[in-house]
């Protein structure tokens, strides 16, 4: 390690050591407990004298987690007219201005109103840890954003509300709040969840037993990942160990990049490594070629990546393949993810030939091919 990286190093320790610490409580779906766990957590807080406040909590009108609100010091919520209405948000100043020892901040995925300094909450809570406040927060799987998909195929809802996989990379602690299906099913038709005309709806749609079970395993699996990459970072020397690093090639087509990018991100995360995110601009698609729709998903899918921690990558060239296999010597890729080769009738020939041409290359490479399932 050279001067330079000697110094840096030091001043990385110095602003970790610096930034709150970070403990998220993830729930398979609305009304495991989450935000009442932290409610409690709060109370053994503050009788053990620490400074602890509620910065947002959202009790969805529920009796007990209301009664557990009680005793606690709040920060008053900011008032804002959006639209001819009065809402309220957190307030983000009022909380770095009164800087408590914790804070507890709920709805992690929450989108904040047009205006707000953060766009959504999960950025207002990293501006709290780097102001050096802890931070206890809650979040659904459903709200991660490379499950999002999967969530989709066992729910058939395609939640709007994400967080980055990286936010959850930055917890400290990650604790799963569990349930099982009958448990909570039982609490639905209680009451504990949702108001009486709301409970058929609920058990007809989002609580069905199946939907409950797949997102329970979903919930475990991802608790115990995190569990897994942190002891991964911080206890085992990978010196002399292969580093595998992913890359997937996109297009800009609606729907399937997005699926392979956070295919290849939570690939990426199992193997705990890094994965790049390559888009090759052909003639047809230069900037005053390329469709509008098509300009506007590609920007979507290039966001997607950098959210999740990618490394894009954007090339200008008429031979796709080519670039693909430059990419993979120049990045030491070990695997490539793609979606489907589309062998029409009239192609098939030539696209055979190129793709032919692609798993000859990345075998004598040793680069390994997965291809990904469109929806």
């Amino acid at each position: 390690m050279d001067k330079e990286q000697s110094v840096q190093h030091f001043l990385d320790l110095i602003k970790r050591s610096r930034r709150g610490k970070f403990k998220i409580y993830i729930g398979m779906i609305a009304g495991v407990g989450k935000t009442y766990r932290m409610l409690q957590e709060a109370h053994q807080l503050l009788e053990s004298g620490i400074d602890v406040q509620v910065g947002y909590i959202e009790t969805h009108g529920r009796v007990n987690t209301e009664k557990q609100l009680e005793g606690l010091p709040v920060i008053p919520r900011r008032k804002v007219f959006y639209k001819g209405k009065e809402l309220e948000e957190m307030d983000l100043q009022a909380i770095l201005h009164l800087h408590p020892e914790i804070v507890l901040v709920d709805e992690l995925a929450h989108t904040n109103i047009e205006g707000s300094k953060n766009e959504k909450r999960w950025q207002d809570v990293l501006d709290l840890l780097d102001a050096g406040i802890n931070v206890i927060s809650a979040v659904n799987i459903q709200h991660i954003e490379s499950l999002n998909e999967e969530v989709q195929d066992i729910a058939g809802i395609e939640v709007k509300e994400r967080i980055p996989d990286s936010v959850l990379e930055q917890a400290d602690e990650v604790v799963n709040i569990d349930l099982t299906a009958e448990e909570l099913v039982t609490r639905l038709k209680a009451g504990n969840i949702y108001k009486p005309e709301k409970i058929q709806i609920a058990l007809d749609n989002f609580f069905k037993s199946e939907n409950i079970l797949q997102l329970r395993e979903l919930a475990l699996k991802e608790v115990a990942l995190r569990v897994e990459k942190k002891v991964e970072n911080e206890v085992i020397d990978n010196v002399g160990v292969r580093h595998e690093k992913f890359l997937a090639c996109i297009s800009s087509a609606e729907k399937t990049p997005r699926r392979i990018i956070r295919k290849t991100a939570r690939l990426a995360t199992h193997y705990n490594c890094k994965f790049a995110v390559l888009y090759v601009q052909t003639p047809r698609e230069n900037a005053d070629r390329i469709p509008l729709a098509n300009q506007r998903y590609l920007l979507n899918h290039l966001k997607l990546a950098s959210e999740l921690r990618g490394e894009v990558i954007q090339i200008q060239s008429e031979n796709v393949i080519d670039s693909i296999i430059q990419v993979c010597k120049e990045r030491q890729i070990s695997t490539v993810c793609m979606g489907k080769p589309d062998f029409s009738f009239w192609n098939i020939f030539r696209k055979a030939l190129r793709y032919r041409k692609l798993v000859n290359h990345l075998a004598l490479l040793n680069i390994d091919l997965i291809i990904l399932a469109a929806r």
